[in-house]
């Protein structure tokens, strides 16, 4: 069977669940409702099926218990299919896979890359591995896109420098007619603060934690922090915040669907964060018209400018966090102005889309 042009194969490595609907879900929907205008099949290969939102309407093949890896490469061996095109979301770079599939399929492949390098970068171990990967695989893989210039060029110094012909930055987008901006002033003494992410080490919460208990007391009385998310560092976080007893200040809020209204309620979000690729919630933060506190790691700095819209701080350093903070709560450092304009003008989710669907016809 010939290569049908437009019919492509998207294989995320992203479990698809109701109650945590982040910003890919909405670029998955926004780009599976693109393909279908410009009559392009989509077959979509994630680890399980998703009834919730856009997804009814998706061919999904899910892996269930195998890897995604496996599911694809046993479904393209046995169903006569031949792809246009195949994009990989949160799949490793440069493994065998790439090569087996290469030999069943003519398809362009495309691997976007949207993880996040450890602050220390990798040990030197590891960075010879990665750099053999990349001798050996990469020419296997068509087009890497970075979801941030860190990502971009985070590929290269893992998998090689030639590979700069093949490697560009399409950024992460949020969907903003979904996020409701704050209209009205912010407070400039106590304002409420809220933090949205994942609850992980990586995330940097516990050093906020640290950064409030060197707060004075009288300045600890009036501050509420709350922290919206779930994770498996869940538990350690709740046992940080009892022994330095500050129950008083962070409130646990879990996973909320609703938080596209909520950051309008808020005045900045703290992001802690010790490793990013491009960050959505900074994004959402920002069209909601609320400045970000956050660290200098991956593509933070791409979109945050320090002290017009938001402010950012030496990476696990809690007492300088803490002195930001006090800073900000006397009113002694502030943002003024609207941050929601920078979002709609470059990294809206109609941006990210169109820069992706770019590809589909070259």
């Amino acid at each position: 069977m010939g290569i049908i042009r437009k019919h492509i194969a998207v294989i995320c490595n992203y479990e698809l669940l109701e109650d945590r609907v982040g910003g890919m879900d909405y670029f998955f929907w926004a780009f599976n409702d693109k393909c279908a205008e410009q009559q392009i099949a989509v077959d979509w290969f994630f680890p399980n099926k998703g009834g919730h939102g856009g997804y009814p309407t998706f061919n999904i093949i899910p892996a269930n218990d195998s890897s995604l890896e496996a599911c694809f490469s046993s479904y393209i061996k046995t169903q006569k299919v031949q792809y246009s095109h195949i994009v990989t979301h949160f799949i490793e770079l440069c493994t065998p896979f790439f090569v087996d599939v290469k030999k069943l399929q003519k398809a362009k492949i495309i691997a976007v890359d949207h993880n996040p390098r450890p602050l220390g970068g990798y040990s030197l171990k590891k960075q010879l591995k990665k750099k053999l990967k990349g001798f050996l695989y990469s020419r296997y893989i068509d087009l890497f896109i970075g979801v941030s210039n860190y990502t971009s060029q985070a590929i290269l110094q893992d998998f090689g420098s030639h590979l700069k012909p093949k490697t560009q930055t399409i950024y992460n987008g949020v969907l903003i007619d979904t996020i409701l901006p704050k209209t009205t002033e912010r407070s400039r003494i106590n304002p409420k603060f809220l933090v949205v992410s994942h609850l992980r080490a990586s995330k940097g919460i516990q050093d906020l934690i640290r950064a409030v208990y060197l707060l004075t007391e009288t300045i600890k009385k009036s501050l509420k922090i709350d922290v919206y998310g779930d994770g498996p560092y869940k538990d350690s976080l709740f046992q940080l915040v009892k022994l330095y007893n500050l129950e008083a200040v962070f409130n646990f809020k879990g996973s909320q669907s609703t938080l596209k209204a909520l950051y309008q309620q808020y005045d900045y979000l703290i992001q802690p964060t010790h490793m990013e690729c491009f960050s959505l919630s900074i994004l959402e933060s920002l069209a909601a018209n609320i400045p970000v506190i956050t660290t200098p790691v991956g593509g933070n700095t791409e979109v945050i400018t320090n002290n017009e819209n938001g402010f950012i701080f030496e990476t696990k350093n809690s007492k300088a966090l803490s002195g930001l903070l006090a800073d900000i709560i006397k009113g002694e450092k502030y943002i003024i102005g609207h941050t929601r304009t920078l979002i709609e003008d470059r990294f809206s989710i109609d941006m990210m889309v169109h820069n992706h669907m770019k590809h589909l016809w070259e």
